[in-house]
């Protein structure tokens, strides 16, 4: 079958979209203690063991690695969506809508509420009001995206608050997981085995430890759902309509 020069540009241009569409999109959401800590490169070599990092395209309106952090991996996406003293509380009320409708994420994975408690003073029902809204409106942008919520790291003196939150959440996931849009817990607090030993002199932050852990902690998941991602929705060069490209 001959091609004309005009169709083999459309058959190019059309397998590009392909492969672009087919990378998951994920949105890294959090804090400090995604923005400025060490987890999100450790996270990125596990993925690139699992043989998907060329399937994955992180994205936020944020990018960047600290210098503490070292040379990165191969490859490594610096795009996220963490904000350092920032609210779960006003990032569900002003930002998330805007974030997730310009990416669309198929994956969401956060770890929010540390600041509400320390800076906001706010209780455990409005921290997770917070995730409600967060996750409703994400999947108004996407309904088939697959979720991971971080429970959170300890703070060395142990408020009561996050422990009380850490709590609820596993509730909070099975209430509002669905077969299309799945929420998994990725467990980083204390009870899993998180330790004062693995914080910063601050008492909040992760030090190497503590980043090492989260990696632990949030990557497995972080594969399980791009190869969900996958199996669902993940289109091919053969999805795309070329019947018009013949001649």
């Amino acid at each position: 079958m001959q091609f004309s020069l005009s169709s083999l540009a459309v058959l190019a241009l059309a397998a590009s979209t392909a492969s672009a569409q087919s990378k998951v999109k994920m949105m890294l959401l959090g804090d400090s203690i995604t923005q400025i800590t060490c987890w999100r490169p450790k996270v990125w070599t596990q993925l690139a063991s699992a043989g998907l990092s060329n399937s994955v395209d992180f994205v936020g309106s944020t990018r960047g690695l600290e210098s503490k952090c070292g040379s990165p991996p191969a490859g490594f996406d610096p795009d996220h969506e963490g904000h350092s003293g920032w609210q779960a509380y006003d990032i569900a009320r002003n930002n998330i809508a805007g974030w997730v409708q310009s990416t669309k994420p198929d994956v969401l994975q956060f770890m929010l509420g540390t600041n509400d408690v320390n800076i906001g003073k706010r209780n455990v029902q409005a921290i997770l009001d917070a995730y409600t809204t967060i996750l409703t409106t994400t999947r108004g942008a996407n309904p088939n995206v697959k979720v991971i919520i971080d429970k959170l790291i300890p703070t060395s003196w142990s408020d009561a608050t996050i422990e009380s939150v850490n709590s609820a959440i596993p509730a909070w996931a099975s209430q509002h997981s669905t077969s299309a849009s799945p929420i998994t817990v990725a467990d980083c607090s204390r009870a899993a085995g998180f330790t004062n030993a693995m914080l910063q002199q601050d008492g909040v932050h992760p030090n190497d430890l503590g980043d090492q852990f989260i990696a632990q902690q949030v990557g497995p998941k972080l594969i399980a759902a791009i190869k969900a991602a996958q199996g669902g929705s993940a289109p091919n060069v053969s999805e795309v309509d070329i019947s018009s490209c013949f001649s």
